[in-house]
Order: structure tokens, then sequence, then C-alpha cells
């Protein structure tokens, strides 16, 4: 793991291989270790870097406060730093909301992105009560044990059929959250509504959904689609919420075909 400072925060990260660069952005319960799948797949090719978030991984907390914008202005000033302007930024969940955040307050830095099981924010996309209660009960199991935890969001992860070992990969991944973090995270995702700006955004945009993802249906998907011009909607059957987990080839691939198809597109592979 490499490490920054950026903006009196701790910004950890892995970055592999050399070429034009792709920024891969993980969700709720999760750190840069989610993302291996396609940082082993792409790292022959090109730079990918895949940053822990504020509060996630090895990085430090976010004040309280801490809400998209600022998760988005943190990316940006990243992505800065580290000279990857110009990049793909793929983000999964959370991180396929932060992505198009992105995009809408800081246009002038991503070429391309694809948002997997993401949300316009939960208020953006959800209906109020889901709202309240996914916070609430959200909340709740900050205060629970790791692997209990785990034991409680892993079935909104993965499918029943994802292989044994896969399952205790990322269950080992989602007991290391941090409390607080997590709790500005909840925070950030549930207050954010991003619907009456994203008819503004002029990236090039892939929305994959899970055909089996509970969390953000296709129904979610199919609103973002509507709501974001000329964007691209796939929905990978059989797939969970962390389609890129589960589905790795699938997801890998369909990033692929859409980035070969992207006007401007610094090459013709850049997830």
């Amino acid at each position: 793991m490499d490490e920054i400072e950026l903006d009196a925060l701790r910004i950890t990260y892995q970055r592999v291989g050399e070429g034009p660069p792709v920024v891969l952005l993980h969700g709720f319960f999760g750190d840069s270790r989610v993302r291996r799948w396609q940082l082993e797949a792409l790292s022959d090719e090109f730079t990918v870097v895949a940053w822990d978030a504020p509060g996630c991984g090895g990085s430090s907390d976010p004040p309280a406060g801490f809400r998209m914008g600022d998760y988005a202005d943190s990316l940006a000033g990243f992505i800065r730093a580290l000279g990857l302007d110009g990049a793909s930024v793929v983000g999964v969940s959370f991180g396929g909301t932060l992505a198009l955040e992105l995009a809408l307050r800081h246009p002038s830095i991503p070429v391309a992105l694809v948002a997997a099981g993401a949300y316009a924010g939960w208020s953006g996309s959800l209906p109020p009560e889901v709202v309240d209660a996914r916070r609430r009960q959200s909340l709740l199991d900050l205060q629970l044990p790791g692997d209990q935890v785990a034991a409680k969001w892993m079935p909104g992860f993965l499918t029943d059929a994802a292989p044994p070992e896969l399952v205790r990969e990322v269950a080992g991944i989602v007991s290391d959250f941090h409390p607080a973090g997590m709790a500005v995270m909840v925070q950030a995702l549930a207050e954010a509504d991003l619907r009456d700006r994203l008819p503004r955004l002029d990236v090039p945009t892939l929305l994959l959904s899970g055909g089996r993802d509970v969390r953000a249906s296709e129904a979610v998907a199919n609103d973002l689609h509507d709501r974001i011009r000329g964007s691209r909607l796939v929905v990978i059957p059989g797939a969970p919420h962390l389609s890129n987990v589960e589905a790795p080839e699938r997801f890998n691939d369909e990033v692929r075909s859409f980035l070969e198809s992207t006007p401007g597109s610094p090459t013709t592979f850049g997830i």
C-alpha cells in the first residue's frame, strides 16, 4: 500500500501497472481489496489505482460532517496529486455514486465513467421510508462486532451461489470496517440526491446492474439510465450487488467493450 496526505487526511491506495490511468472506487464496508479482481486483470497494460476512501482500509476517518461532495473533492485532489487527470473512473455501489458526483463537480477529470450497483444517492433513488430504515439499521449495525456485521451484510453483497472461499474473503474485508468512518459514509449516501443534476452529466457513462442485486435494483439502474443522457445500461444476469467480485470476467468484458467504443478515451481499453 502507498499513502498520501491530502487536506489533513491520510489516503492509502494500491497502484499497479503502467499505461493509461484507471481509478477504482469501492462501496460500503469495503476498501481497495475488493477491487483486486480488476487490479490483477489490468495491471499488465494500465496504471490501475484503487483507493481506500476516507474512513476505510488504511485511510484516516473524515470529519463527521463529510458528505458526498466532500468525498468527491477529496477524490479530485487525490487524482490530481497522483497525476491521474484524464482517468477512467470505475465505481461500485457507494463508489458508483461517488464517480457520478466527481464528474458533476469536477467534469474536467474523468474521460469515462462506469457506475455499477450505483444510486443517485439513497435519497435520489429510494423512497423516503426506505432511506430512513436503511440509515437507521446501518448505523445500528455499526455497533456490532465485525464478524456479526459481515454475517448480516454478506447476503446483500453476494449471492447464495458464491463459492465459500469467495464469501470468506469478502467477509474478512467487511469485518475490518471503521465504525466512525462507516457512519459518515452511511450519512453521506443517505442524504445524497443527484437526480436533478444528472441530466447535466457530460461524460460517457456505462451503468452496470446485477440481475440479482437486492440493494440497488434494476429499477434504480433504469432510473439512472433515463436521467443520464447517452448512458448505456447493461444488466449482468445472475450477478449480485458486488458484480465486480462475483462476476469479474463479465464485469471486465462489459467495461472493455464500453471503453473501446467511447470517443476520446485515452485507450481502447481503460477500466
